[in-house]
């Protein structure tokens, strides 16, 4: 397949397209690189020219996804690149917090974040060096990128085990979940990382940022776009913040906004001193030629000075006081008479800032200086200057003296006070916002899998209930079974009642005393014979032991023969003992002591029958 020809422009066209139907400007990207990937996609999917293919995108938005993951290359990893990463965790992150306070919160802006892998490294680098705690109550770290689908990737913190090569078997354990095959980031730290599209040429910055990292994303716009991103970067950067970026990218050309710290490493600091502006309105030509034109002029100056609106003193090289104006008088309690007096003598030479060391750098590397956040309290109230001092240079590069001006910044300061509240107010709202939608995608998603999961036990439940259907069945068959063996039963038990109480008339029609024993010699029967000739009812004889029992016949004399019988089914004997009746008159009792057969053939107890005789007077 041919390369498409461009001979009209028509690859600016597609761009333009892409601007205006999805809102995506490439325009500021590399020409070779732009065209080399468009032309990959539209090899692809086998069209030539360049009409053609905006056809085919107005025709397929899928299309558009397709075109944006070519383009937009996210080749990303856990620490990638990582001599860079051991030298952020061993000095960059280590310095950027030792300059702030244990309570102050740290801000982190990860642009071009792709699948989220770079953020969450940023995660664990800050982690470590803090502490799990501190880190939810300090660090903010704000992952963007411009494609929604990597962004989705990303919010979803979920990783192949491909995807986390790199890793140590420690930062695994600490930091991931093992879910369903995939490594999920921990959910407490995934709170910290703010995830959101932003693209770096249109849209605005993220501000008060403390470690800014992009590597390799500038790479794939040109000088143009860089230089605008770069200014973005150095707005977004808070005083001393630091920029990271990639192998690919030098920045050798914007030394003026920003320091290396190490270039081989790609790290960066915010320049302190970066030009903002003009300073010289008026040329020394002009100047000369005023001079001898106009006649009271040093006066004018004096007067000029004195009238300016904001505080200002003048001291000579060797640093005694030469001006002051009326609004340092009136601002700092000055006069007259402390012109031409040492600075050191003054008040203002320690408070409301210790001037001399500015004064004297001012002095001796011939550069201006800027102290911000001066507070002074008068008659009450604080009042916040901003101090600038700057050496004053004649002709010939000779220092003259060095001039220290007090700008009133209060005004300033409470609206920027009120601003960072409110800034602080939005990111919070924004975060809960965030926050907020991540937690109805994911309850989006688990209502989705309790539906699903409703509908599997619906049928499982339709299944049950055919089950308990033919189970009910079953149970009524069982029932009219078990109404057959009841009325079976009933009838044995009216059977076994009858010959119970057969049972009982033999033995209450037999005169003689009858008493029946088990195995363990314990009184199964006693007949109304045993009562009469013993006098123990019956209800107190069954169940206890034979030779328990407190009557007048000598128990201990019928003992072997009673064990005899429960050792011997086919025992059978005749006693003659003397015993008292139950009316305690002494009588002679025949007894026949036999075993108790069982169906077995075994003895299971004694027979014992017992008839009375009285004993010869």
């Amino acid at each position: 397949m041919t390369e498409p020809k461009d001979p009209n422009g028509e690859f600016e066209s597609v761009l333009a397209y892409l601007k205006e139907s999805r809102g995506f400007d490439f325009t500021g990207y590399k020409r070779s690189s732009l065209v080399r990937r468009v032309r990959r996609r539209m090899t692809q999917i086998g069209i030539d020219s360049y009409p053609e293919y905006i056809d085919q995108l107005q025709v397929n938005a899928e299309e558009f996804v397709a075109l944006f993951n070519t383009i937009l290359i996210n080749v990303t990893g856990f620490f990638r690149d990582p001599e860079a990463w051991d030298y952020l965790r061993e000095h960059v992150v280590p310095s950027l917090l030792a300059e702030r306070s244990p309570e102050e919160p740290v801000r982190v802006w990860s642009a071009g974040c792709a699948g989220g892998q770079e953020a969450y490294s940023l995660a664990m680098l800050f982690a470590d060096a803090i502490g799990i705690d501190a880190f939810r109550k300090r660090v903010k770290i704000y992952a963007t990128d411009v494609d929604e689908e990597a962004l989705v990737q990303a919010r979803q913190a979920a990783y192949t085990p491909a995807e986390i090569e790199g890793l140590s078997e420690g930062q695994l354990e600490q930091y991931f979940e093992l879910q369903a095959g995939r490594y999920c980031f921990r959910k407490d730290l995934r709170r910290s990382v703010i995830f959101g599209r932003n693209d770096l040429v249109q849209d605005a910055p993220i501000s008060r940022i403390d470690l800014l990292v992009c590597r390799n994303t500038l790479m794939y716009f040109n000088a143009e776009t860089q230089t605008k991103i770069l200014e973005r970067f150095h707005f977004a950067l808070a005083l001393r913040g630091m920029l990271f970026l990639g192998k690919a990218e030098m920045l050798l050309s914007h030394t003026r906004i920003f320091e290396p710290l190490d270039l081989k490493r790609r790290v960066f600091r915010k320049a302190d001193n970066a030009p903002t502006g003009y300073h010289h309105f008026v040329s020394p030509g002009f100047s000369q030629r005023a001079a001898h034109e106009i006649t009271g002029l040093d006066e004018l100056r004096e007067q000029a000075v004195s009238a300016s609106p904001v505080a200002q003193i003048v001291v000579t090289e060797d640093e005694i006081t030469a001006l002051v104006n009326a609004q340092a008088e009136v601002a700092f309690g000055l006069s007259e008479r402390d012109i031409g007096r040492p600075l050191r003598d003054l008040d203002i030479s320690y408070r409301p800032v210790a001037l001399r060391t500015y004064v004297e750098q001012a002095r001796l590397e011939r550069r201006s200086l800027r102290i911000k956040d001066v507070e002074w309290r008068r008659s009450g109230e604080a009042v916040w200057y901003e101090v600038h001092v700057n050496p004053l240079v004649g002709k010939e590069n000779k220092l003259l003296g060095v001039s220290v001006v007090f700008h009133d910044v209060s005004w300033g300061r409470q609206l920027l006070t009120e601003l960072e509240h409110t800034n602080r107010q939005l990111e919070t709202a924004y975060e809960e916002l965030q926050s907020t939608n991540e937690e109805l995608e994911t309850t989006n998603e688990e209502l989705q899998s309790t539906v699903e999961e409703l509908e599997t036990t619906n049928e499982e439940l339709q299944s049950a209930n055919e089950e308990l259907e033919t189970m009910n069945e079953e149970l009524h068959s069982t029932n009219d079974e078990l109404q057959t063996i009841n009325d079976a039963l009933r009838e044995r038990s009216l059977d076994l009642d009858e010959v119970n109480e057969f049972l009982e008339s033999v033995l209450t029609s037999v005169r003689s005393g009858i008493v029946v024993v088990d195995r363990e010699m314990r009184v199964k029967a006693w007949n109304r014979g045993a009562e009469e000739l013993w006098g123990v009812r019956r209800e107190e004889a069954e169940g206890r032991h034979l030779l328990n029992l407190d009557i007048g016949l000598p128990l201990t004399e019928l003992r072997p023969a009673v064990r005899d019988a429960l050792a011997d089914a086919e025992f059978h004997t005749e006693i003659v003992l003397d015993a008292i009746n139950r009316r305690g008159r002494a009588t002679v009792v025949h007894l026949w002591c036999s075993a108790l057969r069982g169906a077995n053939g075994e003895s299971q107890g004694a027979l014992l029958m017992m008839e009375e005789t009285p004993a010869a007077t």
